[in-house]
């Protein structure tokens, strides 16, 4: 399960060494540990990681599929996680060390930042492939979060970026060697540690209100 530490005015949070996906169990404990971050008081910053082969591949398809009947409360619960994160009162790092899949990559685009490693490891939304269609409130916060032509591209085609395309297409804001990944993304988050704050948090708020409204929507078309 994820786990939090402090490395002085950067929190982070390890999303874990499995494949990451978005267990129900997962998306509280990561909800209690933003708790704990955003209640803190002075400079903070968060960066979020994990460790082996993924960063994250997103839902959890084989607890959604076992459990059809809380597929709305399901997915109303992810998107309620990704605005919370959009909109964290703190500057916010995704460290990118390796896969990033589906609704994890909609995980990473809900930070302020994204660091991924050069060499290895894609960035992907595979839903055209895997015939799972974007909610509204998914949809727009790809959509805000990257060019048209990057959105229109990722999302139609599930093409996998490495690292470089990544960074070439600004899906991500710096790329960096496998044991560097991590290294990078609390040095970029502590350099804006002491903007944490209210201001901040309505700042975020105020630039992203129609991807809030689809993301906070309760009634969520999933076909």
């Amino acid at each position: 399960m994820p786990t939090l530490d402090r490395h002085d005015d950067v929190y982070v949070l390890d999303l874990g060494g499995t494949e990451n996906r978005f267990h129900p169990d997962w998306l509280a404990t990561v909800d209690a540990l933003l708790d704990e971050v955003e209640k803190a008081d002075g400079p903070r910053a968060l960066v979020t990681a994990a460790t082996g082969r993924f960063y994250s591949n997103g839902l959890d398809l084989d607890w959604l599929f076992a459990h059809t009947d809380r597929a709305a409360e399901y997915v109303t619960g992810v998107q309620a996680l990704l605005a919370r994160l959009l909109t964290l009162p703190v500057v916010t790092v995704a460290a990118l060390q390796g896969h990033t899949f589906a609704a994890g990559a909609m995980f990473s685009l809900a930070h302020d930042f994204r660091v991924m490693r050069g060499d290895r490891g894609y960035w992907c939304l595979p839903e055209a492939e895997i015939d799972i269609p974007f909610t509204a409130g998914m949809s727009a916060l790809i959509q805000a979060r990257l060019t048209p032509q990057a959105a229109h591209e990722a999302m139609t085609t599930a093409r996998r970026y490495g690292g470089h395309d990544a960074l070439a297409a600004a899906i991500v804001d710096r790329t960096a060697d496998e044991d560097a990944v991590r290294r990078t993304a609390v040095e970029l988050a502590a350099a804006h540690a002491t903007k944490a704050g209210p201001t901040l948090g309505t700042i975020k708020t105020r630039m992203y209100p129609q991807v809030l409204d689809a993301l906070r929507a309760q009634d969520i078309p999933l076909g």
